[in-house]
C-alpha cells in the first residue's frame, strides 16, 4: 500500500492570490491608430486578480504599513475610494485580517457598492455631489476621530507611486523598450508619478502624458488638477516636472473610445480606459500629422464590468454620455 504522504506533488502553483498581481500583459492596439507608423500599445492592468491597476497600490500600501507597524492583524483601515482601490483594499484586508472601513459617494455604480460587500467592508456613503473629494474630507475627519484604525490615504500614500516605478514601469520598459509615449489618467496621479519616473530615468526623450477631464466635468476614472484638490503624491514626486503635457478628454469621447476597445479590438475596459485611448489618439494625430513614428503605451485601468448597469456599452450614445455625468465610477 502506497504512503501517500511520501509523494513529492510536482505543483506549479503560486502561494497566494497576492502573487498574481502585477505583470500585466502588453496587447498592440494598432488597428486603431491613425497612421502605420504609430502604434499604440495597451497595458492590461485589467488582468490583476481583484480587477484593476489598483491591486498594486492596494497591496503594496497593505505591505508597508504592516512592515513600520502602522497596522497590526485585526486593525481596522480606513480608506476613501469610489471604486477601484477599495475594492482591492476590501480583498486584501479579507486575506490579512482586518476590518475595513470605505467611505464613497452615493453616485456610484451598484456594481461598485457590491464588490465591497463581497468583500465584508464596511461601507459608508458621503453626498454624491461632493464627489470623490468630499469623501477624501469625510475620511480625514474620521480619521482625526479614530486614531486607533490606520488610515493609508491613496492620494498621499509613498507606497502608490513607488509600487509603479519598482514594477509597472519596469514592465512597461521590457515589453516595450522603444516606447516614445506613456499615456494614463490622472487620478490619485500615482501611475503617471510612478512610471514617468522611471521611464524618464531609462529615455528621457519618453513623453509622458496625462489624461484630464475638462474642468467641472466627470470622466470615470479622471480629475482636473484644477478641480480644488492636488493629491499630495503629485507635489511630492514633482508632478509638473515628470509631465510633459495634458490632454482633456470629454466624457462622450471615452465612451465612443471604450466602445471600440471592445468592439475593435475584443477589449472590455472600463470608461476610464476608454479616456486613455482616447488621450493616447490624440497624441496619434499629432504625431501622424507630422509624419513621425512612435510606439504610444496606454494604461487599459480595469475591466467593464463594473460599468454595465450604466449601460455605457450598449444604450444610445447620447444617454450613455448623459448617464456618465450623473455617475461617478472612479
Amino acid at each position: 500500500m502506497t504512503n501517500t504522504n511520501s509523494l513529492q506533488l510536482a505543483v506549479q502553483a503560486h502561494a497566494s492570490v497576492l502573487d498574481l498581481i502585477g505583470n500585466t500583459p502588453l496587447v498592440e492596439v494598432s488597428q486603431l491608430s491613425p497612421s502605420p507608423q504609430v502604434r499604440l500599445f495597451a497595458k492590461l492592468e485589467s488582468q490583476n486578480p481583484f480587477g484593476s491597476v489598483k491591486d498594486r497600490i492596494a497591496n503594496a500600501m497593505i505591505k508597508r504599513a504592516y512592515a513600520t507597524g502602522r497596522l497590526v492583524k485585526g486593525q481596522r483601515i480606513l480608506e476613501p475610494s469610489s471604486g477601484n482601490t477599495g475594492i482591492a483594499l476590501a480583498a486584501i484586508a479579507r486575506i490579512t485580517g482586518n476590518p475595513i472601513t470605505i467611505l464613497m459617494p452615493e453616485s456610484v455604480s451598484i456594481e461598485r457598492r457590491q464588490m465591497l460587500e463581497v468583500f465584508g467592508a464596511e461601507i459608508i456613503m458621503t453626498p454624491g455631489a461632493e464627489g470623490s473629494n468630499g469623501a477624501v474630507r469625510r475620511a480625514e475627519a474620521l480619521a482625526a476621530e479614530h486614531p486607533e484604525w490606520c488610515f493609508l490615504h491613496q492620494y498621499s500614500n509613498e507606497a502608490n507611486p513607488r509600487v509603479h516605478y519598482e514594477t509597472t514601469g519596469p514592465e512597461v520598459w521590457r515589453d516595450c523598450p522603444q516606447i516614445t509615449h506613456f499615456v494614463a489618467g490622472l487620478g490619485t496621479t500615482g501611475t503617471l508619478m510612478g512610471v514617468g519616473r522611471f521611464l524618464k530615468e531609462q529615455n528621457p526623450a519618453v513623453k509622458i502624458i496625462a489624461v484630464e477631464p475638462p474642468l467641472g466635468e466627470l470622466v470615470e476614472g479622471l480629475r482636473n488638477l484644477d478641480d480644488g484638490y492636488i493629491p499630495p503624491v503629485f507635489e511630492l514626486w514633482k508632478g509638473r516636472e515628470i509631465l510633459d503635457r495634458k490632454r482633456i478628454v470629454r466624457p462622450r469621447e471615452s465612451i465612443e473610445m471604450t466602445r471600440r476597445l471592445v468592439n475593435e479590438c475584443g477589449i472590455f475596459a472600463g470608461i476610464s480606459s476608454g479616456a486613455s485611448l482616447a488621450g493616447a489618439l490624440k497624441v496619434a494625430d499629432d504625431i501622424a500629422a507630422g509624419g513621425e513614428s512612435a510606439n504610444i503605451v496606454f494604461i487599459v485601468c480595469d475591466g467593464g464590468w463594473k460599468y454595465l448597469s450604466t449601460g455605457a456599452y450598449t444604450v444610445d450614445l447620447d444617454t450613455a454620455a448623459a448617464n456618465a455625468e450623473k455617475v461617478i465610477y472612479f
